[in-house]
């Protein structure tokens, strides 16, 4: 029987990039995670008897709010709804499901690389029918709902056994628990050459995975240790936890660098990789060589045709406009189109769907290609190893004969977290309020050519985007962007990317921070950065 609960709205239920995320206490207060499930009901219009996915990462809160979802799920007319067994499916995998199986959308149960744990973070967010993270006229809807909602529906109900693969009814709709790997690891079976992979392993290759605790263990378990024969040993921190054991699951330098560590010793793994909390973002490491997110982007491009999926070419690559132009030159001589991007795989979609882009990436760690509608952190480390079965030979190798071909794209991003809100929003507004004069004055010694706040109009639906990040150009190609994420849960997050373009006849092998040395102090002289922070260095540097 379903029950209708009074309930009065939150004000703070607004999705960010990547929906909704607070605190695992914020989430907790009484019908909080209910209000915004039915203001997301509410605004997808008919869906009785469709199907819905639901799944995360595996955080605390995660079980609670996936019976919490099915009751809902069940009162709101939904027929059928996926779940991972144990509630674990990844970002990915959950896209994938949502294709495969006709979903009519899905509910992932995420805070992406955040910490877990009863006083960390907790995130939910909707996915269309295409896979995909749901559209700003979408999540724009969820928000005005939400502000006026004066009732959930919910039906009562027993918890389901989460863990045990088979199906059950709620409310008279049917819950079907699956295997949350199989359906993605036959997928990534159809893109890439296992075979060459096993054989490559099987020649003395060593590979060294760090799941992080996190999503993708049972994935990486299953494909790289079993299905291409690494063994178990070759997975670290492979079972999902809670709380990620305590660590913070974000795949960079700083929060993955016991894997860094091992990777520039003596006696080296050939190659290292990391995934973050549900599974969308990826670390490359090789042997002594680490490779930016850019640079993993513009050379799994250039080699793609090299895996089964992807050889009949690519029909073009979108990357971020905060992610390095590496990408572009790839495009250019493979001649075909470099779409840039606002920050966000939500601005990939539309490009996918229309047949426009083949592989996507952004700066922050996320690769992936229309296989899904999300970015993929496994799938991009099963593509450098089907590149290395191929070419058999080092990462350190191929990076080099890339820069050497392209030149090469020095960059960083320098994070100041946890800033006070305010703070970064007059940081923000100073320097759009002096755009129009920044264009030919100089700056520590570097010529400003050009300075914009990127406003994106997508070429396929016509939509725009504003205040996407604030440009600067200099003289000879390097830039600077500033930009607030929209990841976190507290404060602000102040984002400063640096890059220099080095060309093919230049200096190839200087240390990134000596490469960036002039940038990086004329970014913290034009915004003002400690004046307004009263920070003098970043936080994360990656």
């Amino acid at each position: 029987m379903i029950r209708t609960v009074e309930t009065t709205p939150f004000a703070d239920q607004k999705p960010g990039t990547s929906g909704l995320r607070k605190k695992v206490r914020h989430f907790q207060q009484p019908n909080y995670i209910q209000n915004f499930v039915q203001a997301t009901f509410d605004s997808l219009g008919a869906h009785d008897g469709a199907t819905l996915v639901l799944g995360g990462d595996g955080r605390y809160y995660n079980r609670e709010v996936i019976q919490i979802v099915l009751r809902m799920a069940a009162a709101n007319g939904f027929g059928r709804v996926l779940v991972g067994q144990g509630g674990i499916l990844s970002t990915p995998a959950a896209s994938n499901v949502i294709r495969q199986y006709g979903a009519f959308g899905g509910l992932i149960l995420s805070a992406s690389h955040n910490p877990g744990g009863p006083d960390e973070d907790f995130g939910i967010k909707y996915n269309i029918g295409n896979g995909g993270p749901a559209p700003e006229a979408i999540t724009e809807a969820i928000y005005a709902r939400s502000q006026v909602i004066d009732r959930y529906l919910t039906v009562d109900a027993d918890d389901i056994d989460l863990d045990t693969v088979e199906e059950t009814v709620i409310g008279g709709m049917t819950v079907q628990v699956i295997d949350p790997v199989a359906d993605y690891a036959a997928l990534m079976e159809r893109l890439f050459d296992f075979d060459a992979i096993r054989a490559l392993i099987a020649s003395g290759f060593r590979l060294s995975f760090d799941a992080m605790s996190a999503v993708t263990g049972p994935y990486a378990t299953e494909i790289l240790g079993r299905r291409l024969g690494a063994g178990e040993g070759a997975i670290l921190n492979g079972v999902p936890l809670p709380d990620f054991g305590g660590h913070h699951p974000d795949p960079n330098l700083v929060h993955a660098k016991a894997l860094y560590d091992a990777l520039m010793a003596p006696d080296a793994p050939d190659f290292g990789a990391a995934s973050d909390g549900d599974g969308d973002r990826n670390l490359i490491i090789g042997r002594g060589i680490f490779i930016t997110p850019s640079d993993s982007l513009a050379m799994l491009a250039a080699n793609a045709h090299l895996a089964p999926g992807y050889a009949g070419g690519l029909k073009g690559i979108a990357r971020s406009m905060p992610t390095s132009g590496a990408a572009d030159r790839v495009a250019e001589a493979l001649g075909i189109a470099l779409y840039e991007t606002p920050t966000g795989w939500k601005f990939f979609g539309t490009l996918l769907d229309a047949g426009l882009a083949t592989i996507c990436g952004e700066e922050s760690a996320g690769t992936g290609s229309d296989h899904v509608r999300e970015k993929d952190g496994l799938w991009a480390v099963l593509l450098w190893l089907n590149i290395l079965a191929v070419r058999r030979q080092s990462v350190a190798d191929i990076a080099t004969e890339h820069w050497a071909k392209y030149g090469r794209n020095y960059y960083a991003r320098h994070d100041y977290e946890g800033v006070d809100s305010a703070a970064a929003d007059a940081l923000m507004a100073a320097l759009r309020g002096k755009l129009t004069e920044l264009p030919g004055s100089t700056v520590n010694g570097l010529k400003i050519v050009s300075a914009d706040d990127f406003a994106y109009i997508d070429p396929v639906d016509g939509s725009t985007s504003q205040k996407q990040g604030i440009r600067i150009g200099f003289d000879g190609g390097s830039r600077i962007v500033y930009r607030l994420s929209g990841t976190g849960t507290s404060g602000a997050t102040l984002r400063v990317y640096l890059e220099r373009y080095e060309p093919a006849t230049g200096d190839l092998t200087q240390d990134t921070p000596v490469a960036l040395a002039d940038l990086i102090a004329a970014a913290a002289q034009i915004a003002g950065i400690a004046a307004h922070t009263g920070r003098n260095a970043p936080d994360v540097v990656t």
